[in-house]
């Protein structure tokens, strides 16, 4: 594709000294294993995000379920609601930890999870909720605080894709304890391959998390706990540490295309732009469109790349088939998914070309 849906290139470009420092400095210690680079990207990532603190382990998938864990909620069977429109990883890390899926629908303008939907599905077995920062866009945690407070739940946050950002000017670990990221290569910030991050906001939670992340284990070869084997790698922390100074400078690009995109798609009458506030760290710029597929197939043709995030709504995938919601009680979330197009959208990314795909967009419907 002429113009990729996400290109890591110049991002790679743009750190290589550092990042070529930095395995530099894992090969000389000859730790691969939970060694410096891990512990200072977990100082780092912290300091960034205005977390108290952070854990390093193996993916996004595994910190919603070891957040569930430290929680106590690991093997409970109880009920956990998240967002029906978002990642399945969501839902396997839910599943993973021993509880049940549960789902509510999404809010029709900005797409984030309901947390009135949320309300009116609760049951006295809702013992956590997990809202879904989608697209970068953080939810109406305010809202969610106060569900959780009177449901007794625990509230925490599915934060894979909105790396660097906050609600209303605070920390997200200001309204939870739990936030889990995924550094996917794609990610706002990502690796190399997989990765995640659990940030917390007390030190209890950070010493059960260190020791479940790791089989259990308290530095020894005793087991203490049921753990998992999750943690972040060594070589992937090398690379975080190099990209995380860009971050916000990263995110900032971010903010500047999707301007650009609401300015040349405004007025187009069969695109309709997702709700979203000056929070957003901007992940994915998605429009809702009709015809996707045929308009998919347009831009290809003209070497522009898209994708569809998501093309089915949870209680849609037969993984998820026992989440008490059948075809149709969903509707926001099951039209996003009929709608929903990820046009191009990545650091360095010139503004001419974000003008080229919407351009391209408004002749395929003329």
């Amino acid at each position: 594709m002429r113009i990729p849906t996400v290109n890591l290139q110049p991002v790679l470009n743009a750190t290589e000294s550092a990042w070529r420092a930095r395995l530099g400095e894992m090969f000389e210690r000859g730790q691969f294993i939970l060694g410096e680079q891990v512990a200072g990207f977990e100082r780092e990532f912290a300091a960034s995000t205005g977390a108290p603190r952070c854990v390093g382990v193996g993916t996004g998938t595994s910190a919603i379920e070891l957040a569930l864990r430290g929680a106590g909620l690991g093997g409970s069977g109880m009920e956990v609601m998240t967002s029906a429109l978002t990642a399945p990883f969501t839902g396997v890390g839910i599943l993973a930890a021993g509880c049940k899926l549960r789902l509510a629908d999404v809010d029709a303008e900005t797409l984030q999870m309901s947390a009135e939907d949320a309300a009116g599905r609760a049951r006295p077995r809702t013992a956590a909720l997990v809202p879904v920062h989608l697209y970068g866009q953080p939810c109406e945690l305010d809202r969610f605080v106060k569900l959780a407070r009177r449901l007794g739940a625990v509230l925490i946050q599915d934060a894979c894709q909105a790396h660097g950002a906050r609600y209303r000017a605070r920390p997200l670990t200001d309204y939870s304890g739990w936030v889990a990221y995924s550094f996917y290569p794609t990610k706002n910030l990502g690796c190399l391959g997989d990765g995640g991050a659990l940030a917390v906001r007390s030190q209890k939670a950070a010493r059960a998390l260190r020791m479940l992340r790791d089989g259990g284990r308290r530095g020894g070869q005793l087991a203490w706990a049921p753990g998992v084997n999750s943690r972040l790698d060594e070589m992937q922390a090398c690379y975080l540490r190099a990209f995380l100074p860009h971050l916000e400078e990263w995110n900032a690009m971010r903010a500047r295309l999707a301007a650009v995109y609401d300015q040349e798609l405004a007025g187009c009458d069969d695109v309709r732009l997702t709700g979203r506030t000056p929070d957003s760290v901007n992940h994915l710029y998605v429009i809702r469109v009709r015809r996707r597929e045929r308009l998919r197939e347009y831009l290809a043709r003209h070497g522009i790349g898209t994708g569809v995030h998501y093309p089915v709504p949870l209680h849609r995938m037969p993984a998820f088939r026992d989440c008490g919601v059948r075809a149709g009680e969903l509707p926001h979330a099951e039209r996003a998914c009929r709608e929903v197009l990820s046009l191009p959208l990545w650091p360095y990314l010139p503004e001419s070309s974000a003008r080229e795909v919407a351009g391209r967009v408004r002749r395929f419907y003329k």
